[in-house]
């Protein structure tokens, strides 16, 4: 059952220089202006100076007086996806986005030379077509697929035979399983288990005690086994939109006017993809980094921006503190539901 795992490599960056040729072969990161942003991606030519995603903007430049920084363009980003992923579906094979830039591909009714073929096929034409380079893996179940697209990058691709699934994870670091965090990994490392082989070295009270009631999952893991298959319906459980600032906020005035732009967002969103919300909630950090949450549910549910601006004002309303000043400010609409009726009550209050 071949599954492929297709990543576009440094995908933010990568638009920027493809629309910028100028900026090819220079170390460049995609962030925002302020001094608060952090990078949502490096190049690899912004790599070998230790910049990451999510490191502060200020670090990265600290690291490399050279670094370009260019502004992201979500909708750009967004518009490319979607041509990348018509690709990828037009051979009629099932697709699951896990991102923007990352999907699964269900090749499971072809033999694996032919499926190898196909996704070289897939990184050919998502190239000529958009200029973009992308990162493949190919194996018989989702774990090993993405672990291979992950040491192909850049621009390669790497496929596990069926049948060389245990050779391959063998002599991989244990933290490259799935369910196996940073914490998880370094407990693991302290007991002398580093590579993927030696959980297989454990016997049954050994793993559960590592790993509780997922110790069965975590053994199969290791082995190559797994049972999950690539599906389109994945459900949307929430939309959210956050705005972190360049200097702690306290306006009033100014926060709910970023309110009502987070409402018009959300709602939009709603609206695209047919969805209703009953739930808005916001979220706010303050400027010791204390984290607050409210939320609220809706008589009826809304695609309507008012709707959502008039309940996350009155969350907003009951997290404040004396005014404290604050450093991030997001909101949410969750409990979505795409058969929702449209016919709202002829006594709910209109938007």
């Amino acid at each position: 059952m071949p599954i492929a795992h297709l990543d576009v490599d440094a995908f933010y960056a990568s638009v920027a220089v493809r629309d910028r040729p100028e900026l090819r072969g220079r170390p460049l990161v995609v962030a925002g202006a302020h001094r608060r942003s952090v990078v949502l991606t490096a190049s690899y030519e912004a790599r070998p100076f230790g910049i990451r995603s999510a490191m502060p903007l200020h670090q990265a430049l600290e690291r490399c007086a050279d670094l370009v920084v260019v502004p992201p363009e979500m909708e750009r980003y967004r518009s490319e996806s979607k041509a990348i992923f018509a690709i990828l579906r037009s051979r009629g094979h099932v697709l699951e986005p896990l991102s923007h830039d990352e999907a699964f591909l269900d090749l499971n009714e072809m033999e694996f030379g032919d499926a190898k073929l196909l996704v070289e096929q897939f990184r050919t034409e998502v190239f000529r077509e958009r200029g973009l380079t992308i990162s493949a893996g190919l194996a018989c179940g989702k774990m090993i697929a993405k672990i291979a697209s992950e040491l192909a990058k850049p621009n390669g691709m790497l496929a596990v035979e069926p049948g060389d699934e245990r050779t391959f994870l063998a002599p991989l670091s244990v933290g490259r399983l799935w369910g196996i965090g940073p914490k998880t990994q370094a407990r693991l490392n302290e007991r002398g288990i580093v590579t993927v082989a030696d959980i297989l070295t454990l016997d049954e009270p050994a793993l559960a005690e590592l790993f509780g009631s997922s110790s069965e999952r975590m053994r199969e893991f290791a082995l190559g086994i797994d049972r999950r298959t690539v599906s389109d319906a994945r459900e949307t459980k929430s939309i959210s939109t956050e705005e972190t600032f360049e200097y702690d906020l306290a306006d009033e005035a100014r926060l709910r006017e970023l309110l009502v732009a987070q409402a018009h967002e959300l709602a939009g969103d709603l609206q695209r993809k047919n969805l209703w919300a009953r739930t808005v909630g916001i979220k706010i950090k303050f400027a010791d980094f204390s984290l607050r949450v409210r939320q609220t549910s809706l008589r009826e549910p809304t695609q309507s921006p008012k709707a959502i601006y008039r309940a996350a004002r009155s969350c907003l309303e009951r997290a404040r503190i004396d005014g404290a000043p604050i450093r991030l400010l997001g909101t949410r609409v969750a409990a979505l539901d795409e058969r929702a009726s449209n016919q709202l009550s002829l006594f709910a209050p209109r938007s």
